[in-house]
């Protein structure tokens, strides 16, 4: 296997995008084999998961395939930094979709008596009741309301696409992770830091703490809630608007 600098893998995939059909499958081929190790790299970061490697790598190598096919020859950036988030949104959107959480019936119906009682104070008051109003009127503990808030939320927040209609789109989950394992690599970090620092010039400074607490904290809405002086509802709402913010901002770069 040849080892191509990023200037011949260019090369390489303007054949694949614009050659005949043999010329584009032996480009496709030269690149991806090149490249292959970028998803061994990736798959390594979701190992334990309950999914065999073979599989990840599998689904990895989709990613990649895609980052080849679509990756646009005017993007000032090498290759490979285009295709790791490729490759690893393939591999979580796997993971979230075959997932093993799971939300007892009990706590779902519960998400959507709240959820119906919200909208009907909004409608009517023009304002989001608080825990303690939605857990006397539901007749439910205040703990019991906060725990079906959070249960109902998607994983959404963090895996949702940037821009669902791109052909390929990257994930907020990119731009919002802290880790620094072994085998993160450099120009990873780079990328998700300096697109990270873009997205958050655009939130206020109560916004920039509610994305610091929740994703770099590690604390949850409630106790964000706690902090802040408002509603566990309210930081709810709040945060969904953060992100959809952050995620047209990142969808820009």
């Amino acid at each position: 296997m040849r080892k191509y600098d990023d200037a011949a893998v260019k090369e390489l995939i303007r054949t694949v995008q614009s050659g005949s059909d043999a010329e584009s499958n032996a480009a496709q081929k030269e690149v991806y084999e090149d490249n292959i190790g970028l998803v061994w790299s990736v798959v390594k970061r979701y190992m334990n998961k309950g999914t065999e490697a073979d599989d990840l790598f599998q689904i990895g190598s989709i990613g990649l395939i895609k980052a080849i096919r679509n990756f646009d020859l005017n993007y000032d950036v090498c290759f490979s930094t285009y295709a790791v988030p490729m490759i690893a949104g393939e591999i979580r959107r796997h993971l979230r979709d075959e997932g093993p959480i799971k939300v007892s019936r009990s706590v779902k119906e519960l998400g959507f008596k709240i959820k119906a009682y919200v909208e009907e104070s909004e409608r009517k008051y023009f304002k989001e009741p608080p825990i303690s109003e939605i857990a006397e009127a539901l007749n439910v503990e205040r703990e019991d309301i906060i725990m079906a808030i959070e249960a109902s939320r998607t994983p959404e927040s963090i895996y949702a696409a940037v821009d669902e209609s791109a052909p390929n789109p990257e994930y907020l989950i990119d731009k919002l992770t802290g880790s620094e394992s072994e085998e993160t690599t450099g120009y990873d970090r780079l990328l998700d830091r300096i697109s990270l620092e873009k997205a958050m010039e655009e939130l206020d400074e109560q916004e920039k703490t509610i994305i610091k607490l929740r994703y770099y904290s590690d604390l949850t809405q409630a106790k964000i809630a706690e902090r802040l002086g408002i509603s566990q509802v309210q930081v709810s709402r709040m945060e969904k608007k953060i992100l959809i913010k952050m995620r047209k901002k990142l969808s820009a770069l």
